[in-house]
């Protein structure tokens, strides 16, 4: 039988098989190896970074922002406060449909529907709606029942006072951080620190805390005192918009300091803003004019250089000066004077603000100490009030003669109201320079003071005497005959000057027809309390500083003593004639004798004998707003003001006995 497995051929494709087989276990082997170490570098060099990320997707570290610090009056009143709002966000890749929501959002945000449609399609999972949102916002934003969308709390700035103190205080940006003012002066103390916390995320990327909420002192800024009396910058700031108003000018400034320890009591300027609506104000009406600008003083100035010249023993109080009728003639120029005058001795040159005099009183003086003087009294340096861009002011040396005539009745040269305030105010210090400071105290949450202001001398000036002497002389600028006539006070002693400068022209390198009227003035004359600069800007309906400053600077002054509690300067006889409580020199206290009782002209006779802590409510029924105010003011209490017009009632009712700062509410009505 023949054996067919024998004669079976061979597969040609065996070796070709066997190679294939070969290469298929070559490459599952290599493969296997791939995946070897792929899982040795997962699992060994890479185990930190992907456990990283493992957590990335369930836990969060989520940041609390800090609470921005406090600032505060003098007294403690509120200027600046932080709040926690809701923010509104939204993960636009849940939305059904994007233009749609977006619409319905902005309708009932009232925002612009195409802005915000444009951003949410930009964004991939996340994006803002609309930061630091209105509550009445959040909860319309909630009632659409839109998903995806998220809520969080942010802190937001307030400034409870509104306008008050707005251009010293500042405002801050939507992510908190310091624009304008102290708010940016002092960013590092306010702000604080942010604090992060674990959390967890769930399914839905909702955030789940996993630890205690942070304590607020531990995420709170630092808390600033000002040296403001929130009550007289309430006061300067409306005589200040009233000024600026009646004389149709562009802009005005008050400083109010204490001179014998130079804080800043009031420093206003105008126009006003908002800092709670930043958005409807430029970046100009924003700025501390006060503060930071420059100008040129004009005659506010001509006191400080008659100190000079005292101290220097150029002149005696009894020189005399020729003022050549009005006009003279310097080089190619012609010095003018607003009156014709003849000879005058220092006194009649500040009362009737002789420019020519002034003049040559600064040829007698000389140019070196002219300047030395002027730098003696804090200009062209830095007061240090701790704003950022503060006016330094510069004193150009006179070489030319008519440099040495303009620069003694303060043209010529620049400097910022602060300065001008505390020259006058070293005047009313008996000579001493006071460093002028806007800030007491920096106190962070922990109670440690991180920075603490403390009156400072920065120089003698002039002699005590010289300083009484000019004081003296600048009473009678207020006087008959004066050139601030307006600034006079029945009850109290006023000494000051006025000033009406021309405004330089960048342009056409010279002076223009533009002015800028001023008063500075201190009172009580016999020892002052208050230095009150004004200015105004610009004026149309009359230039000169006795017109359109002097009243604002008496209004400021009468608030000021009732409110420091200041007793009066002038006293009535029996039969009601005011005079003088004493024929004592300037510098002398008032003294009343024995013999002859007196009263107070603005204490009126009272079955009660009532404790110095206390004051009678004025009747202001039927006053206009700010007539009740000022009333009140004087009266030493608190104004609380509902609606508009004039006043319908008031409660305490007048005549009631209550204490010092006590509040007052007033209802105004318009009349029907």
């Amino acid at each position: 039988m023949r054996d067919f497995k024998a004669t079976r051929a061979p597969e040609p494709n065996a070796k070709g098989l066997k190679l294939r087989v070969q290469l298929l276990f070559s490459l599952f082997l290599l493969l296997l190896g791939v995946a070897f170490g792929r899982a040795v570098q997962l699992q060994v060099f890479e185990q930190e970074k992907l456990r990283g990320m493992a957590q990335d997707q369930y836990v969060r570290q989520i940041e609390i922002p800090a609470r921005r610090g406090d600032i505060f009056d003098r007294r403690g009143a509120p200027l600046a406060q932080s709040v926690e709002v809701d923010s509104i966000w939204v993960d636009p890749s849940m939305l059904p449909d994007v233009r749609q929501s977006a619409r319905a959002m902005a309708k009932v945000l009232k925002m612009d529907a195409e802005e915000l449609t444009a951003r949410l399609t930009r964004a991939k999972r996340f994006a803002w709606v609309k930061r630091q949102a209105k509550p009445q916002e959040v909860a319309a934003v909630k009632g659409l029942g839109l998903p995806g969308l998220g809520f969080t709390k942010e802190p937001k700035r307030f400034y409870p006072q509104r306008e008050l103190g707005a251009h010293v205080v500042g405002t801050v940006g939507l992510d908190g951080k310091g624009l304008e003012g102290l708010e940016l002066a002092f960013e590092d103390e306010l702000s604080g620190q942010n604090s992060r916390m674990s959390g967890f995320r769930d399914a839905k990327g909702r955030k789940l805390l996993v630890q205690g909420a942070v304590d607020q002192l531990q995420r709170q800024g630092a808390a600033v005192t000002l040296t403001l009396d929130r009550h007289l910058q309430y006061v300067a700031e409306k005589s200040l918009a009233k000024a600026v108003e009646d004389a149709k000018g562009v802009a005005g400034m008050v400083v109010a300091l204490d001179p014998k320890t130079g804080e800043l009591l009031a420093l206003a300027n105008y126009p006003r803003f908002n800092p709670n609506t930043p958005e409807s104000s430029s970046r100009a009406g924003m700025r501390n004019r006060a503060a930071l600008d420059t100008f040129e003083p004009g005659s506010t100035l001509k006191p400080l250089v008659v100190a000079t010249a005292l101290d220097q023993k150029a002149i005696t109080p009894e020189s005399v000066f020729f003022c050549e009728n009005g006009a003279w003639r310097v080089g190619r120029h012609t010095i003018n004077d607003h009156g014709s005058h003849g000879w005058l001795a220092p006194r009649d040159i500040l009362r009737t603000s002789s420019n020519i005099c002034m003049a040559k009183m600064a040829q007698v003086l000389g140019r070196e100490k002219m300047v030395a003087g002027y730098h003696a009294f804090g200009f062209a340096e830095r007061t240090g009030l701790s704003l950022p861009g503060e006016g330094r002011g510069v004193i150009p040396f006179p070489k030319a003669e008519v440099s040495l005539a303009t620069q003694s009745f303060g043209q010529g040269m620049t400097a910022t109201a602060v300065q001008i305030a505390a020259g006058i105010g070293a005047l009313a210090n008996d000579g001493v320079l006071m460093r002028p400071y806007l800030v007491s105290k920096v106190v962070d949450p922990d109670g440690v003071v991180l920075l603490e202001n403390r009156p400072t001398e920065v120089r003698r000036a002039v002699s005590t005497k010289v300083a009484r002497e000019v004081v003296g002389m600048l009473e009678s600028v207020v006087g008959k005959g004066g050139t601030a006539t307006r600034a006079f006070m029945e009850e109290y002693r006023v000494a000051g000057k006025t000033g009406t400068a021309q405004k330089a022209d960048p342009v056409a390198r010279g002076y223009s027809d533009k002015r800028i009227g001023s008063f500075v003035g201190m009172v009580p004359a016999e020892d002052p309390r208050i230095v009150i600069l004004v200015v105004v800007d610009e004026p149309k309906t009359d230039v000169y500083g006795g017109f359109v400053a002097a009243p604002a600077f008496k209004e400021i002054a009468t608030a000021a003593m009732a409110h420091l509690a200041v007793p009066p300067s002038r006293t009535a006889a029996p039969g009601g004639v005011v005079a003088a409580a004493s024929s004592a020199p300037a510098a002398a206290k008032p003294v009343a004798k024995a013999t002859e009782p007196v009263r107070p002209v603005l204490v009126e006779a009272d079955s009660e004998s009532p404790d110095l802590g206390t004051v009678r409510v004025p009747d202001v029924q039927g006053a206009g707003g700010r007539e009740a105010v000022v009333k009140l003011l004087a009266a030493a209490l608190e104004p609380q003001v509902q609606g508009s017009g004039r006043v319908v009632s008031q409660t305490p009712a007048a005549g009631s006995l209550v204490e010092k700062g006590a509040r007052v509410t007033l209802e105004l009505a318009a009349r029907q």
